[in-house]
């Protein structure tokens, strides 16, 4: 077979096959024998209402037959994102379109980010646990690094966590290991939680330090909610923190797209934001043409985002809904006695032990083992979630379950977890 060394790796490498298998044999009313998948980061839960909006305002012109305004987005786009931005994303400095480079998807986006200011080879700082793409889009094709975190007890969100990261830096660096930057997922995949102001600035700080570049993918920004009487840490996106006193500006870099806050995985539009590094934007208008986003893309969510007054009931409705199927899986998972991280309000996931519930039930079975006898004791169930060691948890046992599907996929998923544990 007359591939490139990586190229058989790649092929040769199963691991991620699983959940594709599954998107293709998705349980339904006609589909009986398919999957029942909580395990794709999905939000279907205000589709319809956002398939209206686009096919409502679809009108294209001939330019977008062409290859437009460039590489790196329309200038209609980048007005209509950095409005966007400005009204909900608090940034200290007024975001302009200059500051924006389009994408097709925040995983290419942050690629872009490791392959410009990253070298072959160079290193990226990411606690555990994390989203477990994170690896192949910072080392698949640019051939740099995850080097992970451990937290050991530590919660990831306090300022204690820092003495983690400097820790890890200092290993790799006494291994030869060279660091240039780190990534926060915040709002958090899988924990669903949000980033303290107070650890932000300290992990600003921490980078000053090093002269490391900061990664802040925010691609689940807008996905928060409200729990009654609750104290969950509201959303501070980096872009809001001055940065005077604290770190080079030129170091920060947001990442945030469609896929999530809009419910748009397949349209694929993803954006770096980056408002004091203009070599970085100009380094990616190249590199752009093969991550472009699609013109109709282009123009589709042009049109949404500067429809202010749809976007605010949109985002509004979306947040209600994401509290109330939250709610459902949270009462679910004490109900049947499931313990699972307390404190989300944002993102799709439920972070459940269900290792050590299967273990409650089967106390015969050797507890380094548990987390895999449940994922195949759930895929023979016909359901599909994701298991924790994929997401380098520190500890075995944990899953991802996502709620922002439709009720009925819901309850029924959460049936056959039930039935799989027993």
């Amino acid at each position: 077979m007359n591939l490139s060394k990586r190229g058989l790796a790649t092929a040769s490498n199963k691991a991620g096959s699983l959940l594709w298998e599954v998107t293709a044999n998705l349980w339904s009313a006609t589909n009986t024998l398919g999957y029942v998948s909580l395990g794709m980061a999905e939000n279907v839960l205000m589709q319809d209402e956002l398939l209206k909006h686009i096919t409502d305002n679809t009108a294209l012109r001939s330019q977008a037959f062409t290859y437009g305004d460039g590489t790196t987005g329309s200038k209609r786009l980048k007005l209509a994102l950095a409005r966007f931005l400005n009204r909900n994303f608090n940034p200290h400095r007024e975001v302009e379109s200059t500051h924006i480079t389009i994408t097709n998807g925040c995983s290419a986006a942050i690629e872009h980010i490791a392959w410009a200011v990253g070298d072959n080879g160079d290193g990226f700082l990411i606690s555990r646990p994390f989203f477990r793409a994170f690896i192949p889009t910072f080392g698949l094709r640019v051939d740099t690094k995850v080097v992970q975190v451990p937290c050991h007890g530590i919660d990831p969100f306090c300022v204690d966590v820092v003495g983690q990261y400097e820790a890890t830096l200092q290993e790799a660096k006494s291994q030869g290991q060279n660091i240039v930057g780190m990534l926060l997922c915040n709002p958090h995949n899988p924990l669903g939680r949000c980033y303290p102001k107070d650890t932000l600035v300290r992990l600003m700080e921490f980078c000053q330090k090093h002269q490391l570049h900061l990664i802040s993918d925010e691609v689940y920004a807008m996905s928060t909610w409200t729990k009654d009487e609750s104290q969950d840490t509201p959303f501070t996106s980096c872009l809001s923190i001055d940065p005077r006193g604290i770190i080079d500006p030129s170091l920060i870099h947001v990442v945030w797209g469609v896929s999530k806050d809009f419910g748009s995985n397949g349209i694929r539009m993803g954006s770096i934001i980056s408002q004091n590094n203009s070599p970085l934007h100009d380094a990616l208008v190249p590199a752009a043409l093969y991550s472009m986003c699609s013109s109709l893309a282009d123009h589709a969510f042009a049109n949404v985002l500067e429809d202010d007054t749809w976007v605010d009931s949109y985002l509004a409705k979306n947040r209600a809904k994401l509290a109330e199927h939250y709610k459902l899986i949270a009462s679910w998972a004490e109900e049947h006695n499931i313990c699972y991280a307390k404190g989300s309000n944002a993102g799709f996931f439920l972070w459940a032990n269900l290792g050590e519930a299967y273990l409650r039930n089967h106390p015969e079975q050797e507890v380094l083992q548990a987390e895999n006898q449940v994922m195949q004791l759930m895929l023979q169930q016909r359901v599909f979630i994701a298991p924790g060691g994929s997401f380098g948890a520190e500890s075995s046992g944990w899953f991802r379950l996502v709620f922002s599907v439709d009720k009925i996929t819901l309850l029924e998923g959460l049936t056959r977890i039930i039935g799989a544990l027993q």
